[in-house]
């Protein structure tokens, strides 16, 4: 892959998905890129983003954005963010609402993270509904499936856990059924406007922000605040932090992860 190649896939990740794209990724974007361009007729990488250049937002062209994408996951990443969540978010919340919680997974990737979400709301038996929404179309419908390998399966669950909310089959291990009705996965670009006015309790929208253009950061945080309700939650990464952006939002000492909206106090919702 030329320089110049890689400049026309920085330009093309940073406008339609907000990605930054580093050049210490030059040698992994061709390594991924490689069964795209098989997948899709080219007889390399370079040929393959010549094409791009008269449509780049075609249908080839997402699935390049997709083979980019980081989609690391696993169930319940960061314990600590889900302990808080449950314990005390979730709760708080569930005797505040009249009404399911509303949770939103951004970014869900596979699927992990909204599952894990779920799982926490019924456990503590707490009516919730959770939505799902990732810009990969591979990795939603990997999310429906609810099916996932041996090695996803144990990556953040207990044994106990594992039993009682997946099933083993041929291929791995598949969400139940209940589990599976208990979550809603969408594909959609969060930088996009929404198609609908609907607001959330909580939000997770962890690990993006560092992997965004800087001048996306803003975008994004404005479009969270829009989602999220006022007295609502919201949680980042641990190693990721709004300063510094037009949208404003402050973190709660002693609770990873976990933001308000600045202006706002925890009076109903923690």
């Amino acid at each position: 892959m030329s320089p110049a190649d890689f400049e026309r896939l920085q330009a093309l990740m940073a406008t339609r998905a907000g990605y930054r794209l580093t050049r210490d990724r030059m040698q992994l974007a061709n390594h991924r890129l490689g069964p795209v361009a098989r997948r899709e007729g080219f007889d390399s990488v370079e040929a393959m983003l010549h094409s791009l250049a008269d449509q780049p937002v075609a249908s080839l062209g997402w699935s390049v954005i997709e083979a980019l994408l980081n989609g690391e996951t696993w169930f319940r990443r960061d314990r600590a963010v889900f302990d808080s969540f449950a314990r005390e978010v979730l709760p708080a919340l569930a005797k505040a609402r009249g009404r399911p919680v509303r949770i939103w997974s951004a970014g869900t990737s596979t699927g992990q993270e909204a599952y894990s979400l779920a799982m926490a709301a019924m456990d503590a038996g707490v009516d919730a509904e959770v939505q799902g929404v990732d810009l990969a179309g591979r990795s939603i419908e990997k999310a429906r499936s609810g099916l996932y390998t041996a090695f996803e399966i144990q990556k953040g669950l207990s044994a106990s856990t594992m039993l009682r909310w997946f099933e083993q089959v041929e291929d791995g291990w598949r969400a139940r059924p209940a589990l599976r009705q208990a979550v809603t996965f969408t594909r959609g670009n969060l930088l996009d406007e929404p198609s609908d006015t609907l607001q959330y309790d909580v939000i997770f929208c962890r690990h993006l922000l560092k992997d965004m253009e800087p001048g996306r950061r803003s975008r994004l945080l404005d479009a969270l605040d829009r989602r999220l309700l006022d007295d609502g939650c919201l949680f980042l990464g641990l190693d990721e932090r709004p300063e510094g952006e037009t949208v404003a939002f402050r973190g709660i000492a002693g609770r990873p992860g976990l933001y308000i909206k600045a202006d706002r106090s925890l009076s109903r919702a923690a």
